[in-house]
């Protein structure tokens, strides 16, 4: 009898170990008691129509017309942030309790700070898919994922998986490093703005995410270089990234056929105004109108500046409850893949609402159709 890759990974999963991270034992043989299956990939073979535009107002925009933006964060018990340009943490605001203002205020604070990590949500966790949908619907269109798995029914949900005898991510092994700075789904016509992702469950040690500011990137090069890169268009293709399900890799389906869209190589915030770089090495192709040569030049000395930044960088590190919110419009983000030698498993939920298409920072900047 042949399986989906779906039913084959129920099949191979082990059971969660008794602990509060949920973490798995690569050794234990007891009947599998997973408390996220219902959340486990699933890679249907329906497939759907391109995506059309839409208008997206920021949901930002509205919280700068309250008396008080930062009203959300009055009960936190702790407000930490990370780094001087990047990220902050929050301990105290339960992120279920917050009402449409409290959501606008959140989508304004992330655009300012880039990264916000909350601890102990473990009650928004818990409440399942049909939530997810419901919050990130508050920050514009959810996004589909063509090729990604996402729990039975609701493909609005984007997942991570990772264990001893399977791997559902986009993931290429063919580099000294698992660090790859990208943000997500740049290849879309209205790429992801406010994202919300949390772990159901995680190895004991290592997993960690890596974010760093796009727009302290750009901040650090020099004017007339800035300059010069405002007039640039760069090509994001989701070709890769299709090709490598349709090899039978990560769940074998694509849902969508792949896109590729032209965007400024810096961009600007439609609520904060902020400039940032928006390039990376994951779906950045090519800058428009350039020679092999020269594009090929600009960009691998950008993608090195963003690797090589770590005074601009923050790194999460997971705990049970944790979940994080960031704008992949500033910021740019990698997965450390670290732990695959202890078997245990690492399963994530992402919720990505699309936004606006990217505003070129030089005004008049023309981008195709």
């Amino acid at each position: 009898m042949s399986l989906s890759p779906a039913s084959t990974l129920a099949l191979t999963l082990q059971p969660a170990a008794e602990s509060g991270s949920d973490k798995q034992s690569k050794d234990s043989t007891a009947p599998a008691q997973y408390p996220y299956a219902h959340l486990l990939p699933h890679f249907s073979p329906q497939t759907y129509p391109p995506l059309t535009p839409f208008e997206h107002t920021d949901p930002g925009l509205r919280a700068l017309q309250h008396p008080d933006p930062r009203a959300f964060l009055s009960n936190a018990s702790s407000i930490v942030d990370l780094t001087p340009k990047l990220g902050t943490e929050v301990h105290g605001v339960s992120l279920v309790d917050l009402d449409s203002d409290g959501r606008d205020q959140l989508a304004l604070e992330v655009a300012t700070r880039g990264l916000i990590v909350f601890r102990d949500q473990h009650d928004f966790i818990n409440k399942g898919p049909d939530y997810y949908r419901q919050w990130g619907s508050h920050f514009g269109r959810l996004h589909v994922h063509p090729t990604s798995g996402h729990p039975q029914n609701y493909p609005e949900i984007h997942l991570v998986y990772r264990d001893a005898n399977s791997s559902f991510n986009f993931e290429i092994n063919d580099s000294i490093t698992s660090t790859v700075w990208h943000s997500d789904v740049s290849y879309e016509l209205q790429p992801p703005g406010l994202t919300t992702f949390f772990l159901l469950s995680q190895p004991t040690t290592g997993g960690d995410t890596l974010f760093t500011s796009q727009s302290s990137t750009l901040q650090k090069l020099s004017p007339p270089f800035v300059a010069f890169l405002r007039t640039l268009k760069a090509l994001h293709s989701g070709v890769e990234q299709a090709e490598f399900s349709r090899k039978g890799k990560r769940g074998g389906v694509v849902r969508r056929e792949p896109v590729e869209n032209v965007h400024p190589v810096v961009r600007k915030h439609p609520v904060t105004g902020h400039e940032a770089l928006y390039v990376n090495k994951q779906f950045t192709r090519r800058i428009v109108g350039l020679k092999r040569e020269e594009s090929e030049t600009i960009l691998n000395f950008l993608y090195d500046h963003i690797d090589k930044a770590g005074d601009l960088q923050a790194r999460v590190k997971w705990q049970p409850g944790t979940v994080v919110l960031w704008d992949n419009r500033v910021t740019a983000h990698s997965a450390i893949v670290d732990y695959g030698d202890s078997g245990e498993r690492r399963h994530g939920a992402r919720i990505t609402p699309q936004a606006e298409r990217p505003i070129p920072a030089l005004e008049g900047l023309e981008l195709g159709a």
